[in-house]
């Protein structure tokens, strides 16, 4: 079998996907005119094979029965990294036993629920912790940069595998949604757990040295795949004598803009009402997203984490502290385009030598951010052109995110060297996009939370702990990912160098 490559219009594209097998599909707003590629799977004649065609997709896993398995591994986090290292260790018969400090699914579901409506904050159970990590509940977006040597396919044949849409096999920028993620974890979950693995939930890892033998070496292999908030888990680690490192991360706030106006922006539709076609154009292509990056005075700022249709969420996971988030329903329907919009923060940007003290940084601004807003989890915000033109902002526009906003100066608040490079990155993507600073938009604070601050040294071969041996770091927590299908693709590769060992 070969295939073939069509740029066709929305429409076009619409019923060519009906009829026949897609294995690739992007869509291109670059031009005027919207253009989508997709790659259609040919027999050897060079003709279309029809979608419905009885022709396997992928060679589905193989996992193998464990209960009675003599080799075993200890996995701390059941986020991606997590869960995908414990499929991939079932597929070569050995044991994975997962410790994780949050709830299940379901029983998370309920606190996150409490959450939003200001009703208290579990540490242990919110948006950041619990299982499927913070990606569960953050937009369950399968797109990454990432140039992670491995099988980044395989990743989404397992999502699809597990219930995902058979859309995650050839979009590329695939999508579930918050709302569907939680019943393909639980079926991950349920297929570890009958055959043979071991999930301990509300069970926070306090100390690694129940791991250790008398002579200081370990009993079994152990995958970190902590995720990049559990900043105690971080500061446990340093008291153990695992090597830590800073390392470059980011910080900003979220932008917030109507839907409507970005696919105007994104789209090239007239400043006029939308048009029947241009209803059905969004209909086909979904409501549109951008991404956005520029320099100023030798730092990045960019876009991070953009949720069309979505809602703001509050994403903090300790007590006197204000994070925001996004995520998107599998349908990306709200009335709302949010984005983080950062800032590169570097090593050198932090005054000292301590490894944790990006970890630190970030929490002074989650405070600060939640001192200046209001009751529980109410943040600050700000009408994006107030920001820009330094002036506060008497009152706020409609903004998803349920706790509440209440209008806050954050031009004057935030650190100068985020704050005066977040106004002029906001100046530089207007001229790229005339009508996108505009006081219809609202940023919010703050996004802190866009990947880790600290990374777990490993060696590049072994992936072992450079000062730990036997010890996996790995996912968003460890500083090698940052997303859910990177981090699921460094959990699997943790996995295969552990089948590995003798």
């Amino acid at each position: 079998m070969d295939s073939v490559q069509y740029i066709l219009s929305p429409r076009e594209a619409f019923i060519a996907e009906q009829q026949w097998r897609v294995v690739k599909r992007s869509v291109d707003a670059r031009q005027r005119e919207l253009r989508v590629h997709l790659t259609i799977l040919t027999d050897e004649n060079g003709k279309p094979i029809p979608k419905d065609a009885p022709i396997p997709l992928y060679a589905p896993p193989v996992f193998q029965d464990v209960h009675q398995a003599k080799r075993s591994v200890t996995i701390i986090g059941a986020g991606p990294a997590g869960l995908f290292a414990a499929l991939t260790l079932l597929e070569h018969g050995i044991k994975p036993i997962i410790y994780e400090r949050g709830k299940e699914v379901s029983e998370r579901k309920k606190d996150i629920a409490l959450l939003n409506r200001n009703e208290g904050l579990n540490p242990e159970s919110n948006y950041c912790f619990g299982e499927g990590g913070a990606g569960t509940f953050s937009d369950g977006k399968l797109f990454s940069r990432s140039k992670k040597r491995g099988n980044m396919q395989r990743v989404m044949e397992l999502f699809h595998y597990f219930g995902a849409p058979d859309t995650v096999l050839y979009e590329a920028h695939a999508h579930i949604g918050s709302d569907k993620l939680p019943s393909i974890i639980r079926n991950m979950r349920e297929c570890i757990l009958a055959h043979g693995g071991e999930i301990h939930f509300e069970t926070c890892v306090r100390s690694l040295k129940e791991w250790k033998m008398e002579n200081g070496k370990w009993k079994i292999p152990l995958i970190l795949a902590i995720g990049h908030s559990a900043h105690d888990t971080y500061r446990m680690l340093a008291e153990e004598g695992v090597k830590l490192e800073t390392k470059g991360f980011a910080m900003g706030v979220r932008a917030e803009h109507p839907q409507a106006l970005i696919n105007k922006l994104m789209y090239h539709l007239k400043p006029s009402a939308i048009s029947r076609q241009d209803s059905e154009l969004i209909e086909y292509v979904g409501n549109a997203s951008y991404s956005l990056v520029t320099q100023v005075d030798g730092r990045g700022v960019y876009s991070f984490c953009m949720c069309p249709g979505g809602h703001i969420v509050p994403a903090g996971s300790e007590a006197g502290s204000c994070v925001v988030n996004g995520m998107s329903a599998s349908h990306r329907n709200s009335p709302y385009a949010n984005s983080g919009m950062v800032v590169q923060i570097n090593p050198e940007d932090i005054p000292g030598d301590d490894p944790l003290r990006g970890l630190a940084f970030q929490e002074e601004l989650e405070r600060l951010a939640f001192e200046h807003g209001g009751p529980q989890a109410q943040a600050p915000a700000q009408r994006l052109r107030d920001f820009v033109e330094g002036r506060a902002s008497k009152d706020l526009p409609a903004c998803s995110y349920l706790p509440g906003i209440i209008p806050s100066r954050l031009d004057q608040w935030l650190p100068a060297h985020i704050g005066k490079r977040l106004q002029q990155g906001f100046g530089d993507f207007d001229k790229k996009y005339p009508g996108f600073l505009t006081n219809d938009a609202v940023i919010v604070g703050v996004e802190s939370r866009s990947s880790s601050a600290v990374r777990i040294p490993r060696d590049p071969e072994t992936l072992q702990s450079v000062s730990t041996p036997l010890l996996y770091p790995c996912g968003e927590g460890a500083g090698y990912a940052g997303g859910i299908t990177s981090s699921a693709l460094d959990g699997i590769n943790a996995a295969l160098k552990i089948a590995e060992l003798a």
